[in-house]
C-alpha cells in the first residue's frame, strides 16, 4: 500500500471514528504531501516523501519543546498526540547501537581521520540514515567517534 493509499485509508477511518485529531493530523501531512508534490512538478518518490514526513515530525519535536518551555502543557500534550500519528507513517527509528555501528562503517568508508573530516562523514552517513535517525544523535556518534 502507497503512502498516499494509507493516508486515505486512515484519514476515513478518522472520520468514522470521530478522531479529530488523527483526522487534522493526517489531513496536514496530506497537505504538505500535495504542497511538494506540486512545488516538484511531479509525483513524490519514497525518499522525497520521507523527506516531508521528517519535516513535520521535526516541526511538531520543535513546537513540543516551545510550548513546554512557556508553560503551555495543554497544547504539549496534543502535539505529542499529532507526533505519534506522524511517526506511524516513519520507518522504524534505529537503536544507538545500530547507529553507532553505521556510523562506525561510515568513517571507514569514507576514510576520515579527524574532527576536520565531521562534514565528509555526515555527507556519506545521513543519506544512509534518513528518516531512521534523528540527525543531531547521528552528528553527536560522529563527533565522539573522530576524537
Amino acid at each position: 500500500m502507497s503512502l498516499s493509499d494509507e493516508i486515505m485509508a486512515d484519514m476515513k477511518k478518522a472520520m468514522k471514528d470521530h478522531d479529530k485529531i488523527k483526522l487534522n493530523t493526517v489531513r496536514m501531512i496530506k497537505s504538505a504531501l500535495m504542497n511538494e508534490k506540486i512545488k516538484l512538478g511531479h509525483d513524490l518518490s519514497a525518499d522525497e516523501e520521507l523527506t516531508v514526513l521528517s519535516r513535520e515530525k521535526k516541526q511538531r519535536e520543535e513546537s513540543i519543546e516551545e510550548f513546554i518551555n512557556v508553560s503551555r502543557n495543554d497544547l504539549a500534550e496534543e502535539t505529542k498526540k499529532e507526533l505519534a500519528v506522524v511517526e506511524n507513517y516513519m520507518p522504524k527509528q534505529m537503536s544507538k547501537d545500530e547507529l553507532s555501528e553505521i556510523v562506525k562503517k561510515t568513517i571507514e568508508e569514507v576514510d576520515a581521520k579527524g574532527k576536520s573530516d565531521f562534514g565528509k562523514v555526515m555527507k556519506a552517513l545521513m543519506p544512509k540514515v534518513k528518516g531512521r535517525a534523528d540527525g543531531k544523535e547521528a552528528s553527536a556518534i560522529v563527533r565522539d567517534n573522530l576524537n
